[in-house]
C-alpha cells in the first residue's frame, strides 16, 4: 500500500505533482506563476508551486533537478537537493539557479523540479571518545579511488 501525501492548492492555477511514467521516482513540480519569470545567468529565484503538502511522518520530500532542464538550459535547484520536512505546512518553493551563460525564462505551469518522497531514519547522536576502526579510516574526498585494492 502506498502512503498518501495530502496536497493543498494555495492558488487555483497550481498543478498537483505528477509522475511522468509508471516507474518514475520523482513527481514533477510545476511553476505557479502569473507570467514568465526570468532568471539571469548566475541568479537564483524562488519559484512558487502554489502547493502545501502533508508529508507523512518518517518521510521527507526531496526536491531534485529535472535532468532535461538542468542539462539543456542550466536550470537546477540552487541547494542541489531541497528538503520538505514532514512538519512543514507552508508553500513548497523551488530555489532555481541559472548555471548557464544566458538568461532563462520559466513559463507558468512549466515543470521546474521533481519531488521524491522517501523514508529516512531519525537517529540519536551520542558523543564518543573513540570510533570503531574501518579499512578506510579517515580517508576523505577521493581516497577510495587513490589506493590499490
Amino acid at each position: 500500500m502506498k502512503p498518501t501525501v495530502n496536497v493543498k492548492k494555495l492558488r487555483e492555477n497550481a498543478i498537483l505533482p505528477k509522475y511522468g511514467s509508471a516507474y518514475a521516482a520523482g513527481a514533477d513540480l510545476s511553476a505557479c506563476i502569473e507570467g514568465p519569470l526570468e532568471i539571469r545567468p548566475g541568479e537564483t529565484r524562488l519559484v512558487p508551486t502554489g502547493l502545501a503538502m502533508e508529508i507523512p511522518a518518517g518521510y521527507a520530500g526531496l526536491i531534485y533537478a529535472r535532468s532535461g532542464l538542468a542539462s539543456k538550459r542550466g536550470l537546477a535547484p540552487a541547494n542541489k537537493v531541497g528538503v520538505v520536512d514532514a512538519d512543514y505546512r507552508g508553500e513548497v518553493m523551488v530555489a532555481l539557479h541559472n548555471h548557464s551563460n544566458d538568461p532563462q525564462s520559466v513559463e507558468p505551469g512549466e515543470r521546474v523540479a521533481q519531488l521524491v518522497v522517501a523514508p529516512f531514519l531519525a537517529v540519536d547522536f551520542a558523543q564518543a571518545e573513540e570510533l570503531e576502526d574501518t579499512a578506510r579510516g579517515a580517508g576523505g574526498f577521493g581516497s577510495t579511488g587513490s589506493r590499490p585494492r
